[in-house]
């Protein structure tokens, strides 16, 4: 499962792409899922006749992170201030705290009460439905880069991303479930002062929700809590 992961990464972000930009989603994908009506989340996909119920335990792969084409490029090009364009090491310093929170935020959405069976190794593991959580098309509207003066960013809107959420057979590596939902976070009409720590707890309301939504499914598909 960790073999080609950027190319797999840039694939899917390609073919998530597509998929959004379709005013009716498709009813089947590529890979043979098909479309589940009424869900929670944007996009629902599931491959036909898969049960999760029959599944022992979960495994939880990192979460990775991939902003969208070009923002660094965007980023500069609207910047007048030499001095607080983005760096490779800002994208990467987010990109990793990003991933850090969403993997800490699902792991914790398996862990609540009842919790469901956790497993750190599956690569040969029967019966282990393992998690592949990504986040995509990541757009921040104001970033907080790390500069000698001090410097204030104001917008009224924090930014946008994407949650890409796959279920995997821990055995096989079948996709058994795929997950597509955008969020943006809530405008405002007036400007607001946006940093590191807005930034943060922004990022982090809509992780929240996607956990919660994401638990709530699980328990119904499994049929019922976790004994």
């Amino acid at each position: 499962m960790k073999i080609g992961i950027a190319t797999r990464t840039l694939l899917l972000v390609s073919a998530v792409m597509a998929l959004a930009s379709c005013a009716t989603p498709p009813p089947q994908t590529y890979d043979g899922l098909e479309l589940v009506p009424n869900t929670r989340f944007g996009q629902v996909y599931r491959r036909p006749g898969v049960d999760l119920s029959s599944y022992h335990a979960f495994g939880l792969m990192h979460c990775q992170v991939a902003f969208r084409k070009n923002w660094l490029r965007d980023q500069n090009n609207s910047s007048l201030n030499f001095s607080s364009r983005v760096t490779q090491k800002d994208v990467d310093r987010i990109k990793d705290k990003l991933g850090a929170e969403c993997d800490k935020t699902f792991r914790a959405a398996l862990e609540q009460a009842p919790p469901y069976p956790l497993v750190d190794k599956f690569s040969d593991g029967e019966h282990v439905v393992v998690l592949r959580p990504a986040i995509i098309n990541l757009d921040i509207a104001a970033p907080d880069v790390m500069t000698a003066g001090r410097q204030r960013n104001y917008t009224t809107d924090a930014g946008e991303m994407t949650l890409l959420l796959e279920a995997l057979d821990g055995t096989t590596g079948e996709i058994l479930l795929r997950v597509v939902d955008k969020r943006r976070d809530s405008n405002s009409t007036r400007l607001q002062w946006t940093n590191s720590v807005t930034n943060r707890a922004d990022a982090q309301r809509i992780l929240n929700s996607w956990a919660k939504q994401f638990r709530e499914g699980l328990d119904e598909v499994t049929g019922s809590a976790p004994e």
